[in-house]
Protein backbone atom coordinates (compact mmCIF):
# COMPACT_ATOMS: atom_id res chain seq x y z
CA UNK A 1 0.00 0.00 0.00
CA UNK A 2 2.71 2.99 0.89
CA UNK A 3 4.17 1.98 -2.45
CA UNK A 4 1.06 3.18 -4.31
CA UNK A 5 -0.86 6.56 -4.82
CA UNK A 6 -4.08 6.86 -2.89
CA UNK A 7 -7.05 9.06 -3.98
CA UNK A 8 -9.97 8.98 -1.72
CA UNK A 9 -13.71 9.57 -3.24
CA UNK A 10 -17.32 9.28 -1.88
CA UNK A 11 -18.42 6.89 -5.22
CA UNK A 12 -16.42 4.96 -7.28
CA UNK A 13 -17.86 3.69 -10.70
CA UNK A 14 -15.67 0.99 -12.28
CA UNK A 15 -17.08 1.16 -15.87
CA UNK A 16 -18.25 3.89 -18.40
CA UNK A 17 -21.13 1.66 -20.02
CA UNK A 18 -24.79 2.63 -19.69
CA UNK A 19 -25.19 1.62 -16.27
CA UNK A 20 -21.92 3.28 -15.16
CA UNK A 21 -22.72 6.35 -17.07
CA UNK A 22 -26.27 6.04 -15.83
CA UNK A 23 -25.21 5.96 -12.09
CA UNK A 24 -23.08 8.58 -11.89
CA UNK A 25 -25.64 11.14 -13.74
CA UNK A 26 -29.05 10.66 -11.24
CA UNK A 27 -26.12 10.74 -8.43
CA UNK A 28 -25.21 13.47 -9.47
CA UNK A 29 -28.89 15.03 -10.25
CA UNK A 30 -29.75 13.66 -6.30
CA UNK A 31 -27.03 15.57 -5.13
CA UNK A 32 -27.63 18.77 -6.72
CA UNK A 33 -31.29 18.37 -5.81
CA UNK A 34 -30.66 18.07 -1.91
CA UNK A 35 -27.75 20.49 -2.18
CA UNK A 36 -24.92 17.93 -0.80
CA UNK A 37 -21.27 17.80 -2.05
CA UNK A 38 -19.77 14.92 -2.36
CA UNK A 39 -17.02 13.63 -5.51
CA UNK A 40 -18.16 11.05 -7.85
CA UNK A 41 -15.23 8.85 -10.12
CA UNK A 42 -15.82 6.90 -12.58
CA UNK A 43 -12.94 4.95 -14.05
CA UNK A 44 -12.81 3.43 -17.70
CA UNK A 45 -10.59 0.92 -19.01
CA UNK A 46 -10.94 2.37 -22.43
CA UNK A 47 -9.11 4.71 -24.43
CA UNK A 48 -12.21 6.59 -24.67
CA UNK A 49 -15.90 6.81 -23.38
CA UNK A 50 -17.84 4.13 -25.82
CA UNK A 51 -13.95 2.27 -27.57
CA UNK A 52 -14.67 -1.02 -25.61
CA UNK A 53 -19.19 -0.46 -26.10
CA UNK A 54 -20.14 -2.91 -28.21
CA UNK A 55 -24.68 -3.35 -28.21
CA UNK A 56 -26.98 -4.47 -31.10
CA UNK A 57 -28.10 -1.68 -30.49
CA UNK A 58 -32.26 -1.42 -30.96
CA UNK A 59 -33.35 0.74 -27.65
CA UNK A 60 -35.68 1.52 -25.69
CA UNK A 61 -35.69 5.10 -25.06
CA UNK A 62 -38.56 5.97 -22.28
CA UNK A 63 -35.94 5.39 -19.75
CA UNK A 64 -33.81 7.90 -20.49
CA UNK A 65 -36.33 10.65 -20.04
CA UNK A 66 -35.99 9.62 -16.15
CA UNK A 67 -32.97 10.52 -16.03
CA UNK A 68 -32.27 13.21 -18.24
CA UNK A 69 -33.91 16.55 -18.80
CA UNK A 70 -36.22 17.53 -21.95
CA UNK A 71 -33.23 19.31 -23.71
CA UNK A 72 -30.55 16.44 -22.48
CA UNK A 73 -33.17 13.96 -23.86
CA UNK A 74 -33.95 15.52 -27.05
CA UNK A 75 -30.08 15.29 -28.03
CA UNK A 76 -29.31 11.98 -27.40
CA UNK A 77 -27.78 10.28 -30.80
CA UNK A 78 -30.20 7.54 -31.76
CA UNK A 79 -29.38 6.87 -35.23
CA UNK A 80 -33.14 5.75 -36.47
CA UNK A 81 -36.77 5.17 -35.17
CA UNK A 82 -37.66 2.10 -35.78
CA UNK A 83 -40.11 1.84 -38.97
CA UNK A 84 -39.97 -2.01 -40.14
CA UNK A 85 -40.13 -4.79 -37.67
CA UNK A 86 -39.98 -8.44 -39.34
CA UNK A 87 -39.00 -12.02 -38.08
CA UNK A 88 -37.85 -14.45 -40.50
CA UNK A 89 -37.11 -17.98 -40.01
CA UNK A 90 -34.37 -19.38 -42.50
CA UNK A 91 -34.02 -22.77 -43.56
CA UNK A 92 -30.95 -23.88 -45.59
CA UNK A 93 -31.65 -22.18 -48.84
CA UNK A 94 -35.38 -20.47 -48.53
CA UNK A 95 -37.10 -18.38 -45.71
CA UNK A 96 -40.49 -17.49 -43.80
CA UNK A 97 -41.11 -13.88 -42.75
CA UNK A 98 -43.72 -14.36 -39.59
CA UNK A 99 -47.16 -12.41 -39.85
CA UNK A 100 -46.61 -11.97 -36.30
CA UNK A 101 -44.00 -10.60 -34.01
CA UNK A 102 -43.20 -13.28 -31.28
CA UNK A 103 -43.57 -11.98 -27.46
CA UNK A 104 -41.50 -9.69 -26.12
CA UNK A 105 -39.73 -8.96 -29.70
CA UNK A 106 -42.13 -6.10 -30.93
CA UNK A 107 -39.84 -3.11 -31.66
CA UNK A 108 -42.51 -0.34 -31.55
CA UNK A 109 -41.33 3.36 -30.31
CA UNK A 110 -37.92 1.98 -30.35
CA UNK A 111 -34.72 3.11 -31.66
CA UNK A 112 -31.59 1.95 -33.79
CA UNK A 113 -28.38 3.55 -32.05
CA UNK A 114 -24.66 3.09 -31.92
CA UNK A 115 -24.07 2.54 -27.75
CA UNK A 116 -20.83 4.16 -28.28
CA UNK A 117 -22.26 6.78 -29.63
CA UNK A 118 -24.41 7.25 -26.71
CA UNK A 119 -22.45 6.45 -24.03
CA UNK A 120 -19.92 8.82 -25.60
CA UNK A 121 -22.91 11.38 -25.60
CA UNK A 122 -23.91 10.44 -21.67
CA UNK A 123 -20.06 11.29 -20.23
CA UNK A 124 -20.11 14.44 -21.82
CA UNK A 125 -23.29 14.94 -19.65
CA UNK A 126 -21.99 13.34 -16.70
CA UNK A 127 -18.85 15.46 -16.82
CA UNK A 128 -20.72 18.68 -17.09
CA UNK A 129 -22.29 18.09 -13.34
CA UNK A 130 -19.40 17.41 -12.27
CA UNK A 131 -18.59 13.94 -12.59
CA UNK A 132 -14.50 12.96 -12.91
CA UNK A 133 -14.43 10.89 -15.44
CA UNK A 134 -10.57 8.92 -16.27
CA UNK A 135 -10.38 6.92 -18.95
CA UNK A 136 -7.52 4.24 -20.32
CA UNK A 137 -7.33 3.09 -16.40
CA UNK A 138 -7.66 -0.80 -15.61
CA UNK A 139 -8.95 -1.90 -12.81
CA UNK A 140 -7.68 -4.99 -11.64
CA UNK A 141 -8.05 -5.68 -8.24
CA UNK A 142 -10.61 -5.38 -5.10
CA UNK A 143 -9.73 -3.41 -2.27
CA UNK A 144 -10.78 -4.67 1.49
CA UNK A 145 -10.78 -2.89 5.05
CA UNK A 146 -9.81 -4.43 8.53
CA UNK A 147 -13.32 -6.02 8.71
CA UNK A 148 -13.23 -7.61 5.16
CA UNK A 149 -15.46 -5.14 3.54
CA UNK A 150 -15.04 -3.25 0.33
CA UNK A 151 -13.27 -0.04 0.51
CA UNK A 152 -12.15 0.21 -3.12
CA UNK A 153 -9.73 -0.41 -5.94
CA UNK A 154 -6.75 -0.59 -6.91
CA UNK A 155 -5.68 -0.28 -10.86
CA UNK A 156 -3.20 -2.30 -12.46
CA UNK A 157 0.51 -2.14 -12.31
CA UNK A 158 2.08 -0.78 -15.74
CA UNK A 159 5.28 -1.11 -16.88
CA UNK A 160 5.99 -4.53 -16.21
CA UNK A 161 7.68 -6.98 -18.42
CA UNK A 162 5.91 -11.15 -19.82
CA UNK A 163 7.56 -12.50 -16.69
CA UNK A 164 6.22 -10.69 -14.39
CA UNK A 165 9.62 -7.92 -13.76
CA UNK A 166 9.45 -4.50 -13.59
CA UNK A 167 11.03 -2.65 -16.03
CA UNK A 168 12.77 1.32 -16.34
CA UNK A 169 8.76 2.65 -16.36
CA UNK A 170 7.26 0.77 -14.07
CA UNK A 171 4.40 2.23 -12.62
CA UNK A 172 2.55 1.20 -9.44
CA UNK A 173 -1.44 1.21 -9.87
CA UNK A 174 -3.19 3.59 -7.67
CA UNK A 175 -5.30 2.93 -4.91
CA UNK A 176 -8.56 4.51 -5.07
CA UNK A 177 -10.50 4.08 -1.66
CA UNK A 178 -14.34 4.62 -2.23
CA UNK A 179 -17.52 5.00 0.50
CA UNK A 180 -18.79 3.21 -1.86
CA UNK A 181 -18.09 1.08 -5.08
CA UNK A 182 -20.05 0.61 -8.13
CA UNK A 183 -19.46 -2.21 -10.64
CA UNK A 184 -20.60 -1.25 -13.73
CA UNK A 185 -17.61 -3.61 -15.74
CA UNK A 186 -19.79 -5.08 -18.32
CA UNK A 187 -21.11 -9.24 -19.09
CA UNK A 188 -18.99 -11.11 -17.26
CA UNK A 189 -16.79 -8.37 -15.05
CA UNK A 190 -14.03 -9.36 -13.73
CA UNK A 191 -14.22 -7.44 -10.01
CA UNK A 192 -18.07 -8.63 -9.91
CA UNK A 193 -16.53 -12.23 -10.73
CA UNK A 194 -14.34 -11.76 -7.53
CA UNK A 195 -16.88 -10.34 -5.27
CA UNK A 196 -19.40 -12.56 -6.04
CA UNK A 197 -17.36 -15.34 -5.14
CA UNK A 198 -15.79 -14.01 -1.92
CA UNK A 199 -19.15 -13.20 -0.93
CA UNK A 200 -20.83 -16.05 -2.37
CA UNK A 201 -23.64 -13.69 -4.03
CA UNK A 202 -24.45 -16.46 -5.60
CA UNK A 203 -25.66 -18.69 -3.46
CA UNK A 204 -29.07 -20.48 -4.48
CA UNK A 205 -28.81 -18.99 -8.10
CA UNK A 206 -28.99 -20.87 -11.01
CA UNK A 207 -25.43 -20.31 -12.80
CA UNK A 208 -25.16 -17.85 -14.74
CA UNK A 209 -25.36 -18.94 -18.77
CA UNK A 210 -24.20 -16.12 -21.99
CA UNK A 211 -24.71 -15.91 -25.37
CA UNK A 212 -21.64 -15.01 -27.64
CA UNK A 213 -22.65 -12.23 -30.46
CA UNK A 214 -20.63 -11.18 -33.50
CA UNK A 215 -21.17 -7.93 -34.92
CA UNK A 216 -20.09 -6.07 -38.07
CA UNK A 217 -20.83 -2.93 -39.66
CA UNK A 218 -21.52 -2.42 -43.41
CA UNK A 219 -21.56 0.48 -45.49
CA UNK A 220 -23.61 -0.21 -48.50
CA UNK A 221 -25.30 0.96 -51.59
CA UNK A 222 -28.30 3.43 -51.52
CA UNK A 223 -31.53 0.91 -52.01
CA UNK A 224 -30.09 -2.32 -49.86
CA UNK A 225 -31.88 -1.25 -46.84
CA UNK A 226 -33.91 1.74 -45.12
CA UNK A 227 -33.08 3.42 -42.35
CA UNK A 228 -35.03 2.23 -39.47
CA UNK A 229 -35.39 -0.91 -40.11
CA UNK A 230 -35.17 -4.06 -38.00
CA UNK A 231 -35.24 -7.53 -39.32
CA UNK A 232 -34.16 -10.98 -36.22
CA UNK A 233 -33.64 -14.14 -38.11
CA UNK A 234 -33.90 -17.98 -36.19
CA UNK A 235 -32.89 -20.96 -37.46
CA UNK A 236 -30.58 -21.52 -40.33
CA UNK A 237 -27.14 -21.94 -39.83
CA UNK A 238 -28.23 -23.22 -35.81
CA UNK A 239 -29.59 -26.68 -35.48
CA UNK A 240 -32.47 -26.94 -33.11
CA UNK A 241 -31.79 -28.50 -29.58
CA UNK A 242 -28.47 -28.19 -30.10
CA UNK A 243 -27.74 -24.09 -30.73
CA UNK A 244 -29.96 -21.12 -29.41
CA UNK A 245 -29.96 -18.05 -30.48
CA UNK A 246 -30.65 -15.89 -34.20
CA UNK A 247 -29.01 -13.62 -35.95
CA UNK A 248 -29.86 -9.42 -36.53
CA UNK A 249 -29.98 -6.99 -39.50
CA UNK A 250 -30.73 -2.77 -38.71
CA UNK A 251 -30.69 0.02 -41.42
CA UNK A 252 -28.35 3.09 -40.36
CA UNK A 253 -28.78 6.48 -41.13
CA UNK A 254 -25.26 7.04 -44.26
CA UNK A 255 -26.32 3.41 -45.99
CA UNK A 256 -25.46 1.53 -43.58
CA UNK A 257 -26.43 -1.81 -41.93
CA UNK A 258 -25.54 -3.26 -38.47
CA UNK A 259 -25.65 -7.05 -39.02
CA UNK A 260 -24.83 -10.03 -36.71
CA UNK A 261 -25.51 -13.45 -35.00
CA UNK A 262 -25.68 -14.29 -31.18
CA UNK A 263 -25.82 -17.52 -30.25
CA UNK A 264 -25.83 -19.41 -26.36
CA UNK A 265 -22.49 -20.60 -25.46
CA UNK A 266 -24.34 -23.53 -23.59
CA UNK A 267 -23.53 -25.91 -27.10
CA UNK A 268 -21.97 -28.93 -26.79
CA UNK A 269 -20.05 -28.83 -29.59
CA UNK A 270 -16.20 -28.27 -28.66
CA UNK A 271 -15.63 -27.34 -32.49
CA UNK A 272 -18.77 -24.77 -32.97
CA UNK A 273 -17.48 -21.68 -34.30
CA UNK A 274 -19.48 -18.59 -33.76
CA UNK A 275 -17.30 -16.26 -35.68
CA UNK A 276 -17.60 -18.82 -38.56
CA UNK A 277 -21.52 -19.37 -38.03
CA UNK A 278 -21.93 -15.92 -38.45
CA UNK A 279 -20.08 -15.75 -41.76
CA UNK A 280 -21.87 -18.74 -43.37
CA UNK A 281 -25.55 -16.91 -41.55
CA UNK A 282 -24.03 -13.85 -44.58
CA UNK A 283 -24.11 -16.33 -47.56
CA UNK A 284 -28.12 -16.84 -47.18
CA UNK A 285 -29.77 -14.90 -50.05
CA UNK A 286 -32.11 -13.12 -47.24
CA UNK A 287 -29.40 -11.58 -45.58
CA UNK A 288 -26.84 -11.17 -47.91
CA UNK A 289 -28.86 -9.00 -50.29
CA UNK A 290 -28.48 -6.47 -47.83
CA UNK A 291 -25.07 -6.43 -48.44
CA UNK A 292 -24.66 -6.48 -52.14
CA UNK A 293 -22.04 -4.02 -53.09
CA UNK A 294 -21.23 -3.19 -49.09
CA UNK A 295 -17.75 -3.13 -47.58
CA UNK A 296 -17.27 -3.73 -43.91
CA UNK A 297 -16.13 -0.79 -41.86
CA UNK A 298 -16.16 -2.27 -38.34
CA UNK A 299 -16.15 -5.61 -36.49
CA UNK A 300 -16.85 -6.65 -32.73
CA UNK A 301 -17.57 -9.48 -30.14
CA UNK A 302 -19.55 -9.03 -27.02
CA UNK A 303 -20.80 -11.75 -24.58
CA UNK A 304 -24.80 -11.33 -23.14
CA UNK A 305 -25.99 -12.73 -19.95
CA UNK A 306 -29.04 -15.10 -20.59
CA UNK A 307 -29.63 -16.68 -17.46
CA UNK A 308 -32.37 -14.55 -16.38
CA UNK A 309 -33.71 -13.49 -13.24
CA UNK A 310 -33.11 -16.98 -11.52
CA UNK A 311 -29.53 -16.74 -12.54
CA UNK A 312 -29.21 -12.95 -11.37
CA UNK A 313 -26.71 -12.80 -7.81
CA UNK A 314 -27.21 -10.78 -4.85
CA UNK A 315 -26.23 -7.54 -6.27
CA UNK A 316 -25.04 -5.54 -3.59
CA UNK A 317 -22.84 -6.00 -0.24
CA UNK A 318 -21.28 -3.49 2.47
CA UNK A 319 -20.25 -0.20 0.21
CA UNK A 320 -20.89 -2.20 -2.94
CA UNK A 321 -23.50 -2.04 -5.65
CA UNK A 322 -23.35 -4.13 -8.94
CA UNK A 323 -25.44 -2.70 -11.92
CA UNK A 324 -26.23 -3.47 -15.56
CA UNK A 325 -24.79 -6.51 -17.34
CA UNK A 326 -22.61 -7.31 -14.51
CA UNK A 327 -25.56 -8.26 -12.35
CA UNK A 328 -27.26 -9.88 -15.44
CA UNK A 329 -29.76 -7.11 -16.07
CA UNK A 330 -30.79 -8.57 -19.56
CA UNK A 331 -34.15 -9.24 -20.60
CA UNK A 332 -33.62 -13.06 -22.85
CA UNK A 333 -36.92 -12.69 -24.76
CA UNK A 334 -36.25 -9.26 -25.84
CA UNK A 335 -31.96 -9.41 -25.89
CA UNK A 336 -32.57 -6.05 -24.64
CA UNK A 337 -30.02 -5.09 -21.85
CA UNK A 338 -29.60 -0.93 -22.33
CA UNK A 339 -32.67 0.03 -20.66
CA UNK A 340 -32.51 -1.91 -17.73
CA UNK A 341 -28.53 -1.39 -17.63
CA UNK A 342 -30.01 2.44 -16.83
CA UNK A 343 -32.84 1.56 -14.47
CA UNK A 344 -30.53 -0.25 -12.13
CA UNK A 345 -28.38 2.55 -12.41
CA UNK A 346 -30.87 4.97 -11.20
CA UNK A 347 -32.01 2.48 -8.37
CA UNK A 348 -28.25 2.26 -7.51
CA UNK A 349 -28.24 6.04 -7.57
CA UNK A 350 -30.53 6.64 -5.52
CA UNK A 351 -29.90 3.92 -2.80
CA UNK A 352 -26.62 5.66 -2.59
CA UNK A 353 -27.91 9.01 -2.04
CA UNK A 354 -29.86 7.42 0.45
CA UNK A 355 -27.02 5.77 2.12
CA UNK A 356 -25.59 9.63 2.17
CA UNK A 357 -28.39 10.81 4.37
CA UNK A 358 -28.37 8.02 6.37
CA UNK A 359 -24.78 8.51 6.88
CA UNK A 360 -24.64 4.68 6.70
CA UNK A 361 -23.07 2.90 3.42
CA UNK A 362 -23.53 -0.81 4.88
CA UNK A 363 -25.67 -3.85 3.29
CA UNK A 364 -28.58 -3.13 5.48
CA UNK A 365 -29.07 0.28 3.69
CA UNK A 366 -27.48 -0.98 0.48
CA UNK A 367 -30.54 -3.06 0.16
CA UNK A 368 -32.90 -0.77 -0.82
CA UNK A 369 -30.92 -0.95 -4.03
CA UNK A 370 -32.80 -4.24 -4.39
CA UNK A 371 -35.95 -2.73 -3.30
CA UNK A 372 -35.95 -0.18 -5.99
CA UNK A 373 -35.21 -2.65 -8.66
CA UNK A 374 -38.11 -5.22 -7.77
CA UNK A 375 -40.26 -2.22 -7.82
CA UNK A 376 -39.10 -1.35 -11.32
CA UNK A 377 -39.93 -2.11 -15.12
CA UNK A 378 -36.63 -4.55 -14.16
CA UNK A 379 -38.78 -7.09 -12.10
CA UNK A 380 -41.91 -6.87 -14.35
CA UNK A 381 -40.20 -7.37 -17.17
CA UNK A 382 -37.29 -10.31 -16.40
CA UNK A 383 -39.60 -12.28 -13.53
CA UNK A 384 -42.44 -13.46 -15.41
CA UNK A 385 -39.94 -15.05 -18.34
CA UNK A 386 -37.43 -16.40 -15.30
CA UNK A 387 -37.64 -19.81 -16.83
CA UNK A 388 -37.33 -18.82 -20.40
CA UNK A 389 -33.47 -19.68 -21.48
CA UNK A 390 -34.01 -23.15 -19.57
CA UNK A 391 -37.34 -24.26 -21.66
CA UNK A 392 -35.73 -23.46 -24.91
CA UNK A 393 -33.51 -26.07 -24.23
CA UNK A 394 -36.54 -28.05 -25.36
CA UNK A 395 -36.12 -26.52 -29.17
CA UNK A 396 -38.20 -24.03 -30.65
CA UNK A 397 -41.12 -26.02 -30.70
CA UNK A 398 -41.65 -27.60 -27.25
CA UNK A 399 -39.63 -24.66 -25.21
CA UNK A 400 -41.80 -22.40 -27.47
CA UNK A 401 -44.89 -23.97 -25.85
CA UNK A 402 -43.77 -23.58 -22.91
CA UNK A 403 -42.87 -20.62 -23.23
CA UNK A 404 -46.22 -19.41 -23.99
CA UNK A 405 -47.49 -21.19 -20.74
CA UNK A 406 -45.43 -18.86 -18.62
CA UNK A 407 -46.55 -16.18 -20.22
CA UNK A 408 -50.02 -16.69 -19.24
CA UNK A 409 -49.33 -18.32 -16.01
CA UNK A 410 -46.25 -15.49 -14.98
CA UNK A 411 -43.83 -17.68 -15.22
CA UNK A 412 -44.71 -20.58 -13.67
CA UNK A 413 -44.15 -24.12 -15.64
CA UNK A 414 -43.69 -27.88 -14.97
CA UNK A 415 -40.88 -29.85 -16.25
CA UNK A 416 -38.25 -26.92 -16.34
CA UNK A 417 -35.00 -28.15 -17.56
CA UNK A 418 -31.81 -27.61 -15.53
CA UNK A 419 -29.86 -24.68 -16.00
CA UNK A 420 -25.63 -25.81 -16.12
CA UNK A 421 -22.69 -23.39 -16.40
CA UNK A 422 -21.55 -23.02 -20.60
CA UNK A 423 -18.29 -24.91 -19.48
CA UNK A 424 -19.82 -27.72 -18.08
CA UNK A 425 -22.32 -28.13 -21.46
CA UNK A 426 -18.89 -28.53 -23.87
CA UNK A 427 -18.39 -32.40 -24.43
CA UNK A 428 -15.07 -33.83 -25.09
CA UNK A 429 -13.80 -34.84 -28.68
CA UNK A 430 -14.80 -38.48 -27.76
CA UNK A 431 -18.32 -37.98 -26.20
CA UNK A 432 -19.62 -35.44 -28.87
CA UNK A 433 -22.26 -37.68 -30.88
CA UNK A 434 -23.22 -35.32 -33.35
CA UNK A 435 -22.28 -33.82 -36.75
CA UNK A 436 -18.72 -31.72 -35.73
CA UNK A 437 -18.98 -28.64 -36.74
CA UNK A 438 -16.54 -28.36 -39.59
CA UNK A 439 -18.30 -31.21 -40.99
CA UNK A 440 -21.85 -29.64 -41.41
CA UNK A 441 -20.70 -27.02 -43.31
CA UNK A 442 -17.76 -28.19 -45.15
CA UNK A 443 -17.21 -26.47 -48.19
CA UNK A 444 -18.44 -23.15 -46.54
CA UNK A 445 -15.58 -22.61 -44.76
CA UNK A 446 -13.09 -21.13 -47.26
CA UNK A 447 -14.26 -17.30 -46.30
CA UNK A 448 -13.25 -14.35 -49.65
CA UNK A 449 -12.85 -11.38 -47.74
CA UNK A 450 -15.67 -9.56 -49.23
CA UNK A 451 -18.51 -11.44 -48.38
CA UNK A 452 -16.97 -13.54 -45.99
CA UNK A 453 -13.96 -13.14 -43.93
CA UNK A 454 -11.51 -14.72 -41.29
CA UNK A 455 -10.80 -14.15 -37.61
CA UNK A 456 -7.78 -11.90 -38.37
CA UNK A 457 -9.40 -10.00 -41.32
CA UNK A 458 -12.18 -9.11 -38.75
CA UNK A 459 -10.40 -8.24 -35.89
CA UNK A 460 -8.35 -5.52 -38.15
CA UNK A 461 -11.75 -3.91 -38.70
CA UNK A 462 -11.91 -3.52 -34.51
CA UNK A 463 -8.87 -1.53 -34.29
CA UNK A 464 -7.86 -3.87 -31.31
CA UNK A 465 -3.71 -2.92 -30.01
CA UNK A 466 -2.36 -4.09 -27.06
CA UNK A 467 1.24 -3.71 -25.49
CA UNK A 468 3.08 -6.63 -26.14
CA UNK A 469 5.41 -6.31 -23.70
CA UNK A 470 3.02 -6.43 -21.10
CA UNK A 471 2.39 -9.57 -19.40
CA UNK A 472 -0.56 -11.71 -20.92
CA UNK A 473 -4.10 -10.72 -20.12
CA UNK A 474 -5.27 -14.19 -20.69
CA UNK A 475 -4.02 -16.37 -17.83
CA UNK A 476 -4.00 -20.06 -18.50
CA UNK A 477 -5.07 -22.00 -14.97
CA UNK A 478 -3.21 -25.14 -14.40
CA UNK A 479 -0.93 -25.29 -17.62
CA UNK A 480 -0.44 -29.05 -17.31
CA UNK A 481 -4.02 -29.70 -16.50
CA UNK A 482 -5.02 -27.58 -19.47
CA UNK A 483 -2.47 -29.40 -21.98
CA UNK A 484 -4.24 -33.09 -20.73
CA UNK A 485 -7.70 -31.93 -20.80
CA UNK A 486 -8.44 -28.81 -22.74
CA UNK A 487 -5.75 -29.45 -25.42
CA UNK A 488 -6.08 -33.49 -25.90
CA UNK A 489 -9.73 -34.51 -24.43
CA UNK A 490 -11.12 -31.16 -26.08
CA UNK A 491 -8.96 -30.33 -28.83
CA UNK A 492 -8.53 -27.11 -27.67
CA UNK A 493 -12.35 -25.80 -28.05
CA UNK A 494 -11.02 -22.42 -27.48
CA UNK A 495 -9.79 -21.99 -31.09
CA UNK A 496 -12.92 -22.53 -32.08
CA UNK A 497 -15.26 -20.35 -29.60
CA UNK A 498 -13.05 -16.99 -29.34
CA UNK A 499 -13.82 -14.95 -32.49
CA UNK A 500 -10.66 -13.23 -32.72
CA UNK A 501 -8.02 -16.36 -33.56
CA UNK A 502 -6.64 -15.45 -29.63
CA UNK A 503 -5.81 -19.27 -29.08
CA UNK A 504 -4.25 -21.37 -31.84
CA UNK A 505 -3.42 -24.95 -31.85
CA UNK A 506 -0.15 -25.47 -33.11
CA UNK A 507 1.10 -29.06 -33.98
CA UNK A 508 4.73 -29.77 -34.15
CA UNK A 509 6.57 -32.52 -36.61
CA UNK A 510 6.51 -35.36 -33.76
CA UNK A 511 2.39 -34.46 -33.66
CA UNK A 512 3.07 -33.18 -30.25
CA UNK A 513 -0.12 -30.14 -29.54
CA UNK A 514 0.53 -27.00 -27.81
CA UNK A 515 -1.26 -23.91 -27.01
CA UNK A 516 -0.20 -20.12 -29.12
CA UNK A 517 -1.49 -17.26 -27.47
CA UNK A 518 -2.32 -14.08 -29.50
CA UNK A 519 -3.36 -11.99 -27.07
CA UNK A 520 -2.93 -8.50 -29.09
CA UNK A 521 -6.12 -10.09 -31.21
CA UNK A 522 -8.26 -10.22 -27.76
CA UNK A 523 -11.77 -7.63 -28.06
CA UNK A 524 -12.48 -8.81 -24.42
CA UNK A 525 -15.76 -10.54 -25.21
CA UNK A 526 -14.63 -12.77 -22.53
CA UNK A 527 -16.32 -15.98 -24.02
CA UNK A 528 -12.77 -18.01 -22.47
CA UNK A 529 -13.63 -17.08 -19.54
CA UNK A 530 -16.86 -18.15 -19.86
CA UNK A 531 -16.61 -21.03 -21.90
CA UNK A 532 -13.33 -22.48 -21.53
CA UNK A 533 -13.10 -26.27 -20.04
CA UNK A 534 -12.37 -26.65 -16.33
CA UNK A 535 -12.39 -23.20 -15.97
CA UNK A 536 -8.86 -22.96 -18.26
CA UNK A 537 -9.28 -19.62 -18.46
CA UNK A 538 -9.25 -16.66 -16.71
CA UNK A 539 -9.42 -13.36 -18.34
CA UNK A 540 -7.74 -10.59 -16.21
CA UNK A 541 -7.58 -6.82 -17.84
CA UNK A 542 -4.81 -5.75 -20.13
CA UNK A 543 -3.29 -2.32 -19.60
CA UNK A 544 -5.56 0.62 -19.99
CA UNK A 545 -6.53 1.97 -22.91
CA UNK A 546 -5.84 -1.33 -24.56
CA UNK A 547 -8.41 -3.56 -26.34
CA UNK A 548 -10.76 -2.96 -29.19
CA UNK A 549 -11.49 0.40 -30.13
CA UNK A 550 -14.91 0.72 -31.69
CA UNK A 551 -16.66 4.13 -33.29
CA UNK A 552 -20.11 2.84 -34.00
CA UNK A 553 -20.90 -0.44 -32.43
Amino acid sequence: MNNHDVISTDVLIVGGGPSGLATAIELANKLEQKGVKKRIMLLEKGASIGSHILSGAVIRPKVFKDLLTTKEYDGIPFDSKVTTDVTVKLNDHSQMELPFHPPYMSNDGNYIASLAQVCKYLAGIAESKGVEIYTGFAVDDMLYNEEGKVAGVKTKDTGVDHHGEKQKNYQAGTVVEADITVLAEGTRGSLAKKVIERFNLDSGKNPQIYSLGVKEIWSVPEGNIEAGAVYHTFGYPLKDKSEFGGGFIYGLSDNRVALGLVVGLDYADPRFDTHAAMQIWKTHPYVSKFLEGGNIIEFGAKTLPEGGWNSIPKYYEDNLMIVGDSAGFLTTARLKGVHLAVRSGICAARTAMSAFEKGDTGKKTLAEYEERVNKSFIHKEMYPIRNMRAVMQDGMLLGGLKMGVQLVTGGTCLFVPKVHADADETQKLSEYQGVPFKERFSGKLEFDKKLTFDKVTDVFYSKAMHDEHQPVHLVVNHPDEFQLSNIEKYGLSEEAFCPAEVYELHIDKEGHKSLRLHAENCVHCKTCDIKSPNGGITWTTPYGGDGPEYNYM
